[in-house]
């Protein structure tokens, strides 16, 4: 990484370290405690109370850094990093909205499937147009490893791109069960694209991924087992939108393949249960879902999942890079 993308890792880490030593006291005043899934690991029972919506002081921390350190940027005019950070904010908002609902209600559901799924698809294509609208974004559908692109309809794109990012938030949604595996898989994530974005655009792309970085480096001091907070629906729909909206910066979505490795296991254990489970009338593939819940009935510890998992994403994204490479 560039002097300035450590130094936007940096800033970050320090200001989402600060907010959460106000914010978690005052979600427990505000008694933002959250639900726990009633059909879930009875173990996680206990869970039950610990202050949400801590995704918060990332969501934070990463504005304040992009703004400050991005301003020069911006007076420059060039605003990329300032559009994936509002791009994710609008999935975080998202989720601020359905945690708020939880907590008034005192309940583990939100905003009905419908209604996310609709505001999501309309940030999403709001989203694709400002790019395509700003040319940052094209409708060449470049393929890793292989090194070549396709031209696709723009309307055809379109779609494949809202459904992608779409897919993409829900599937870190998903990932979020357990303490600090959406936080530490994601930080491998941010720092892979703060690496390509470096190599390929510099500033001020590589920004937003690098102070994202920093951010859920301080918030696993607060999220690692046993967490003392959650991020909530609030932090971990916007982990998804800035992933997508990474990966749709760098116009190489398929890159979502091998480094959301995790995210796509997670989404693909779900799927399979409920495929299964209809087709059998009533038996169960996997213990429990998604794939984490069925490890730790397995027998994993909380820790080990989520070494195994970020390791897993490390090597993944490590493979990402050899597959990009030669596009730089």
């Amino acid at each position: 990484m560039e002097i300035s993308n450590i130094t936007a890792a940096a800033v970050s880490f320090l200001l989402t370290l600060v907010i959460g030593k106000f914010l978690i006291p005052e979600l427990r005043r505000l008694k933002a405690g959250q639900s726990i899934r009633e059909d879930g690991p009875t173990w996680h029972a206990g869970k039950a109370g610990t202050p949400a919506m801590g995704g918060i002081m990332f969501i934070l921390g990463t504005g304040v850094t992009v703004l400050l350190l991005g301003w020069r940027e911006m007076l420059a005019g060039r605003f990329d990093h300032l559009y994936v950070y509002l791009f994710a904010l609008v999935f975080g908002l998202i989720g601020f909205v359905d945690d708020y609902r939880k907590i008034r209600q005192h309940q583990n559901e939100g905003l009905t499937a419908k209604q996310k799924f609709a505001l999501q698809l309309a940030a999403a294509v709001l989203f694709l147009c400002l790019m395509r609208y700003e040319g940052l974004l094209t409708n060449d559908l470049y393929v890793p490893f292989f090194n070549v692109s396709f031209r696709i309809n723009w309307v055809v794109y379109l779609a494949f791109a809202a459904f992608v990012i779409v897919g993409c938030v829900n599937a870190v949604n998903l990932t979020d069960g357990i303490d600090g595996l959406a936080c530490s898989v994601t930080f491998v994530v941010m720092v892979f694209f703060t690496v390509a974005s470096a190599v390929w655009h510099a500033m001020p792309r590589s920004l937003f991924p690098a102070a994202l970085a920093g951010g859920l480096a301080a918030f696993f001091v607060y999220n690692h087992h046993p967490a003392k907070v959650f991020m909530g629906d609030t932090g971990s729909l916007f982990l998804g939108g800035a992933v997508a909206a990474m990966a749709f910066a760098l116009d190489m979505p398929l890159v979502l393949i091998p480094v959301g490795i995790i995210y796509i296991a997670e989404t693909a254990s779900d799927i399979i249960q409920v495929a299964y489970f209809k087709a059998t009338h009533g038996k169960r593939f996997f213990k429990m879902a998604p794939l984490h819940h069925h490890l730790e009935l397995s027998g994993w510890s909380e820790v080990k999942i989520v070494s195994v998992f970020a390791g897993i994403t490390l090597v993944c994204c490590a493979l990402a890079w050899l597959g990009i490479r030669n596009r730089f």
